[in-house]
């Protein structure tokens, strides 16, 4: 088959990973940078421009791996791959769906898929009451659309949650607020899932004073064993955000599994290195029953 891979750079190590698989497997791959695709429409079919070269009818399947700056124009691209019949792990709508946390857990809520008690609000006049809501201090502030655990604060007093919350609204950046989960002593689980199935799973520990557990930030990881619960939670999760593959985070609470948030491009350098598995080549097999039988 003949794939692309949509990212910015082979050096991310994800990217080139995925890319190493797939040529191991007999397919051609090519770097496609989604940030320097065009779209053109009005005239005949709508074609995807790479610079000047039609890249319109060139690919069996695409793998989108879109950052988070990007992610409107990207999910666009992947959009119009979808819609003229090209294959795609991960669907543009999912896509969007994963990168906003609140739009996220809203779809999970409705799902009754368990989440933390999270409030998002724009009103500045009563963060008092918003940090009541939530049982009170501590709180996890996050901002909508982060990730790697970078724009994810603990508010461990009422004046500093007021503080914190107050400067976020004056900026006009999205949050959402969320109980801390105290239990979970800085631990999360994170879940690989590839097609219908669970491929890898890790538990990713914080450093000591530092409560984010993300591998971005520091935080130890080992294959862990998960739960008939979790396993039930990742592979809804995935599928009610129409994602092919995905990698899902929740944590463990007094009450059981909760999810956090789920992420349509997971890096796959800490799931790799903390299980063994070769999620890469899982993630071509996936495309290979897929985009062979649409072809048919």
């Amino acid at each position: 088959m003949d794939i692309a891979l949509l990212s910015v750079s082979l050096n991310v190590h994800s990217t080139r990973r995925i890319a190493e698989e797939a040529e191991k497997l007999g397919h051609y791959v090519e770097l496609i940078d989604h940030t320097k695709c065009s779209v053109k429409l009005g005239d005949g079919k709508p074609k995807i421009f790479l610079g000047e070269e039609d890249v319109t009818n060139e690919f069996d399947a695409i793998i989108p791996r879109i950052g988070t700056k990007v992610t409107r124009h990207g999910a666009a691209i992947v959009k119009q791959f979808e819609m003229n019949g090209v294959f795609s792990t991960a669907r543009s709508l999912g896509i969007t769906r994963a990168r906003n946390k609140v739009r996220t857990l809203q779809i999970m809520a409705r799902k009754g898929i368990p989440i933390p008690e999270t409030l998002f609000s724009i009103n500045p006049d009563n963060i008092a009451e918003q940090i009541r809501i939530l049982g009170g201090a501590p709180v996890i502030i996050k901002i909508q659309e982060g990730t790697q655990g970078m724009g994810v604060i603990l508010a461990e007093s009422k004046k500093s949650a007021k503080s914190i919350i107050d400067t976020f609204y004056k900026m006009d950046t999205s949050i959402l607020l969320q109980r801390y989960v105290e239990e979970a002593n800085g631990e999360d689980i994170r879940i690989i899932v590839v097609g219908n199935k669970v491929v890898a799973s890790m538990k990713r520990t914080s450093e000591i004073d530092e409560f984010r557990s993300n591998v971005h930030r520091g935080g130890k990881t080992e294959e862990v064993e998960i739960s008939p619960r979790e396993k039930y939670i990742a592979l809804n999760a995935t599928k009610y955000l129409g994602l092919g593959v995905s990698g899902v985070d929740l944590m463990r609470s007094k009450n059981g599994p909760v999810l956090l948030e789920v992420n349509a491009s997971p890096g796959l350098k800490g799931i790799e290195g903390a299980t063994g598995v070769n999620v890469a080549k899982h993630i071509i097999q996936f495309v290979e029953r897929n985009a062979l039988r649409k072809r048919k």
